[in-house]
């Protein structure tokens, strides 16, 4: 399964529309699915999820779509009204899909707080410091699906969530030392529910098996494992099994070469008094 094969399991009224109008051209063009799909550089499969509107057509599909059945620029008019959900990267938005409906969640972070653990203000300071500068729309929009987003910790209780956090992204005041001070807090108290596990890699450790850098692994519904990695303005969403299997690897060896649960919350009690 590739990414071009991969199916958002929500909808919209306007992924709908327009997987109506996708189909009302392909069968102008008395063209099957089957038929269409290898014209447009597509499986069928992917065809048929757009046309039921169970995912976001590409750009490249737009365009594709638009010459291959002659839309008089109807195909790319109504890509123009798809609705996607606001504050959100275009390159995060499958990933948060699905998150949405995972077994387990594993994330690895060396930068900065994971996104499902952050506290508002620190939030805020990340978007309001970031470059090119946010307008205070955009900021507000940032922070609403940020929380938004947030609610997966506490809303899907049979979900595992497991964060292998850096020791050094705990320890930056970002935000200044009240703010870290309640983020620590706030790690504190969600590493205290029985499907949250925080650990802490130390310092000391002189090396580990994430050393390449963060990623995020998650088990579908359909016990279907998916990896992704993420850098500046970029990300990438992981289906191939082996390299998948490999992330899996490197994720398992650094839950043996991180602080147990029981030191992590024992260092992150002392930050939060050191604050």
């Amino acid at each position: 399964m590739t990414s071009d094969d991969y199916t958002e399991p929500e909808t919209s009224d306007s992924l709908r529309a327009f997987g109506e109008v996708l189909k009302a051209f392909r069968r102008r063009a008395r063209l099957t699915q089957e038929e269409f799909a290898p014209r447009a550089g597509y499986s069928a499969e992917t065809i048929s999820s757009v046309e039921q509107g169970r995912r976001f057509p590409s750009p490249k599909l737009v365009d594709r779509s638009e010459e291959i059945l002659e839309g008089f620029g109807a195909i790319r008019g109504a890509a123009k009204h798809l609705s996607r959900e606001p504050g959100l990267a275009n390159w995060f938005r499958r990933w948060a899909t699905l998150e949405r409906t995972a077994l387990c969640l594993y994330t690895y972070e060396n930068r900065l707080i994971p996104g499902l653990l952050q506290i508002e203000p620190y939030a805020r300071t990340l978007f309001e410091e970031q470059l090119p500068p946010m307008g205070d729309a955009e900021i507000e929009e940032n922070l609403v699906a940020r929380m938004k987003r947030q609610k997966l910790l506490t809303e899907r209780v049979n979900t595992s969530y497991s964060f292998i956090i850096e020791e050094h992204v705990l320890r930056r005041e970002t935000g200044g030392p009240d703010v870290h001070r309640a983020q620590i807090e706030h790690i504190l108290r969600m590493s205290e529910r029985r499907n949250i596990e925080v650990q802490v890699m130390a310092m000391s450790r002189m090396h580990h098996a994430g050393l390449d850098g963060p990623m995020r692994l998650l088990e579908t519904p359909e016990n279907r494992w998916y990896g992704y990695l993420e850098g500046q303005e970029s990300g990438v969403l992981i289906s191939d099994i082996k390299v998948v299997g490999i992330l899996k690897r490197r994720y398992d060896r650094m839950r043996s070469q991180a602080l147990t649960l029981e030191d992590s919350q024992s260092l992150l009690r002392q930050m939060r008094g050191a604050t």
